[in-house]
């Protein structure tokens, strides 16, 4: 498994409105992020991706280190597991096809 590192800013634009006093990092942002990151690691460019499998644990919230650790599945496809001080948060696969 490769590993790598996503800091939430405790600042992030989406704490003041999602949630008022309980601010969580949305997971469609989440997933985007931790996409783009590993993509950008294993070499993928621009690239359509197809979220094969997503499984939202546990909320992020605004200052948390998020470990994630990812694994090669075929010539442009990853799977992937997310951890905030050592419990999972989200686990999912993905695949793209890369633009011409």
């Amino acid at each position: 498994m490769n590993r790598m590192t996503l800091s939430v800013r405790a600042d992030h634009p989406t704490a003041a409105g999602h949630f008022p006093g309980n601010p969580i990092l949305p997971g469609a942002l989440l997933l985007a992020e931790v996409v783009h990151l590993i993509a950008a690691e294993i070499g993928i460019g621009h690239a359509v991706y197809e979220v094969r499998a997503a499984k939202f644990l546990r909320p992020v919230r605004p200052g948390d280190q998020v470990s994630i650790e990812y694994a090669r599945s075929g010539a442009t496809g990853f799977d992937f597991h997310c951890s905030v001080a050592g419990t999972r948060v989200l686990a999912g696969a993905c695949s793209a096809a890369v633009d011409a």
